[in-house]
C-alpha cells in the first residue's frame, strides 16, 4: 500500500504541475497577443495623429488654397477659425497619446500604462459632458448658427463668389431658401443690386421673377430645417459611429488596465 499511495500521490502532483505551467503558457500566450494588440492599435493611432498634423501643416502653409473648400460665412472666418492650428494640436495630442500607449505596452511600464488609461478616461469623460451639454442646449443651436451665418448672407451672397456658388449649391441640392426662408435675403446686397431673391427661393422662378410675393407664395423652407431632417433621417449612422468611437475607448482602456494589472500581479 505504501509505495502505491505514494506513486498516486506523484501522479496527482505532476499531473497539477502540468495544469499550473498551462495556465501559466495560457495568460502568458493572452498578455503577448493583448500587448501586441495594444501596440498595432496604438501605432495606428499615431499614424493618424502625424497625418492630421501634416494636414494641418499644409493649411497654416499654404492656407489660401485650402480655405476655398471651407464655407467662409464670415469676413473674419479666418481669425475665428484657425483649422490648421486645430488639426496640429489634435493631431500632436493624438500622436503623443499613441506613442504613450505604445510605449507603455511594448516596454512593459506600468506608470506609461495607467497614464494612458487615465487620459482616455479624461477623454471619454469630456465627450460625454460634451454630448450631455448638446442635449441640454440643443434648441439654441439654430438660435446660435443663424446669428453666424445670416450675415454673410447678407452681405457677402452676389458679392462673394467662393460663398455665393457654396450657397447656390446648397439651396440647388436641398431645394431650400437661406438659412431659416426667404427673408434671410431681404436687404441683402443681393437683393439690392438685383431688386429679386436668389431663384431657389420661388418655385417655377424660370417663369415668373422671384420677388416678395412669389418667394412668400412659395413658401420654400429653409436650408437648417432640411439639414436637420436629413441629419434625422440619418441619425442610426451617426448613433452608429458614436456608438463604434464609444467602444474603441473603452477597449483601449480595457486593454491598458489588462497590462496594469498583469504587470502588478507580475511584480509581487
Amino acid at each position: 500500500m505504501g509505495p502505491s499511495i505514494i506513486s498516486k500521490y506523484l501522479r496527482t502532483k505532476e499531473t497539477k504541475q502540468k495544469r499550473t505551467q498551462r495556465k501559466v503558457r495560457f495568460k502568458m500566450g493572452c498578455f503577448t497577443f493583448v500587448k501586441v494588440v495594444m501596440v498595432v492599435f496604438n501605432l495606428l493611432i499615431c499614424l493618424a495623429g502625424m497625418c492630421l498634423a501634416a494636414a494641418g501643416i499644409w493649411v497654416t502653409v499654404d492656407g489660401d488654397s485650402f480655405m476655398k473648400i471651407l464655407p467662409p460665412f464670415t469676413d473674419d472666418f479666418h481669425s475665428h477659425v484657425n483649422v490648421g492650428i486645430f488639426s496640429i494640436t489634435i493631431g500632436a495630442v493624438m500622436t503623443l497619446l499613441g506613442l504613450l500607449g505604445c510605449c507603455g505596452a511594448q516596454k512593459e511600464s506600468k506608470c506609461l500604462l495607467i497614464m494612458f488609461f487615465s487620459i482616455i478616461l479624461v477623454i471619454c469623460i469630456a465627450e460625454t459632458a460634451a454630448a450631455i451639454v448638446a442635449l441640454v442646449y440643443s434648441s439654441y443651436t439654430e438660435i446660435i448658427l443663424k446669428a453666424w451665418a445670416t450675415p454673410g448672407l447678407k452681405e457677402q451672397y452676389g458679392k462673394d463668389k467662393i460663398l455665393t456658388d457654396l450657397w447656390n449649391s446648397t439651396m440647388t441640392t436641398l431645394q431650400c431658401c437661406g438659412f431659416s426662408n426667404y427673408t434671410d435675403f431681404s436687404g441683402s446686397y443681393y437683393y439690392e443690386q438685383n431688386g429679386l431673391y436668389p431663384p431657389t427661393c420661388c418655385a417655377g422662378s424660370e417663369l415668373f421673377p422671384c420677388d416678395e410675393d412669389n418667394a412668400d407664395f412659395s413658401n420654400v423652407v429653409g436650408c437648417f430645417k432640411q439639414i436637420v431632417q436629413i441629419i434625422q433621417s440619418k441619425i442610426s449612422i451617426v448613433g452608429g459611429i458614436a456608438a463604434g468611437v464609444t467602444a474603441v475607448e473603452v477597449a483601449a482602456m480595457g486593454v491598458s488596465m489588462y497590462l496594469y494589472c498583469y504587470l502588478d500581479k507580475k511584480a509581487t
